[in-house]
């Protein structure tokens, strides 16, 4: 039999890290010291108290059938009470909140309840690689905002030509952001609003990285007037609480795209054990728990470790204000996957070149914050010992 992969999978762009793979697989095969911060993943475990409230649920027979298509009501609930609390939002649990199995499921399929073959689809870039591969299974067009340091790593949503706004469905917007780790403030969500509302866009915001700050708490786009009519906000717990493999997020805005959503997801999947809700129902309720604020404490050091010890080296950085990523500009302007390279074969330190986002991203390095800090100490001599 002869196989081809479809067009949709042959449009993808291709993935340019297996080169790093490979070294860092050798590396570690030949018994070398390998200290990798190009995981996205927390290296913490999940909360106690979150782990417990689910060893309750997974006894209980009702959690054992299947689960609600848009979500247990109590998780709802919690969901719209965090995002009452947190950001001052109201947002009703049955119309304007959806269950997700982590925020990538809503993200991947938000754009096949609301885009049409043709409908371009506004894509930052760098960025999460979802957004582009979503619309392309969609048969949207992805248009690229380059996020520059030059404007802060924020779109420059007025450089859009007019032909473009006026073809476009869905714009992507990510803050706190990955890769760059930059924060929007809330004029820039102002400015984003009335253009949707302008041109007839739905605001797609991931918020996954919200709970993960340094400094002032991130914002939420829907906590500007009028947003509601226009966006659809994805949170997750992945990042907040450890809770990475257990999937399980939330999408909350407007009442309709809501609802479309909830088709796509019903005809693709049956939605997130409801074990798995009842503790993200505990851990939502509890956002505010020592054992919470203490992990971001823990972010902060390393942040310090890794962006401190850079800099004494030279390398020039911004400080990130929120997320578990620092966006690090290449020294004297060398090519990222050069530079990522050499760090792999000089000093065993895994990172991953911001070229490998796309072409806004050449020039930087993505450093993760999920190792401990004696190892963000070492990776740092290492660092300090080559010459680029």
């Amino acid at each position: 039999m002869t196989f081809a992969k479809t067009q949709r999978l042959e449009a993808l762009p291709p993935y340019l890290f297996i080169e790093i793979d490979k070294k860092k697989r050798a590396l570690l095969q030949a018994g070398k010291d390998v200290i990798n911060l190009g995981v996205g993943d927390p290296d913490l475990p999940t909360h106690k108290f979150i782990i417990d409230e689910m060893a309750k649920a997974i006894y209980d027979p009702k959690n054992h059938r299947y689960p609600f298509d848009e979500g247990v009501p109590a998780y709802r609930q919690a969901a719209a009470e965090f995002m009452s609390r947190r950001f001052g939002v109201t947002a009703d649990p049955d119309k304007q909140i959806l269950t997700t199995v982590g925020s990538k499921d809503g993200i991947s399929h938000i754009p096949l309840a609301v885009v049409n073959p043709g409908d371009v689809v506004l894509v930052p870039q760098p960025g999460y690689p979802v957004y582009n591969s979503g619309a392309i299974f969609a048969g949207g067009r992805p248009y690229v905002m380059p996020l520059l340091q030059a404007n802060h790593f924020l779109p420059d949503l007025d450089a859009i030509p007019e032909n473009i706004r006026r073809q476009a469905k869905l714009i992507w917007l990510n803050y706190p952001n990955n890769p760059t780790a930059a924060s929007a403030p809330l004029s820039f969500y102002e400015q984003a609003v009335k253009m949707a509302q302008r041109y007839g866009w739905i605001i797609a915001s991931d918020l996954a990285y919200g709970e993960v700050y340094f400094e002032q708490p991130p914002p939420s786009i829907l906590q500007i007037p009028g947003a509601m009519d226009v966006a659809i906000e994805f949170h997750s717990l992945s990042k907040s609480f450890n809770m990475t493999g257990w999937r399980i997020g939330w999408a909350v805005g407007n009442d309709k795209v809501i609802a479309a959503l909830a088709q796509v997801k019903g005809n693709m999947d049956s939605g997130q054990f409801n074990a798995i809700q009842v503790a993200g129902t505990a851990a939502l309720k509890n956002y505010q728990h020592a054992d919470v604020k203490n992990q971001m404490a823990i972010y902060r050091r390393r942040r310090d470790v890794l962006a401190d010890g850079l800099a004494q080296l030279g390398w020039q950085m911004q400080k990130p204000s929120a997320g578990f990523f620092c966006w690090v500009p290449t020294p004297h302007g060398k090519k990222s996957m050069e530079v990522c390279n050499q760090l792999l074969d000089e000093a065993h330190v895994v990172t991953v070149p911001g070229g490998g986002f796309g072409p806004a991203g050449e020039g930087f390095l993505r450093m993760a914050l999920t190792v401990d800090e004696s190892r963000l100490h070492q990776a740092v001599e290492r660092i300090a010992k080559i010459k680029f």
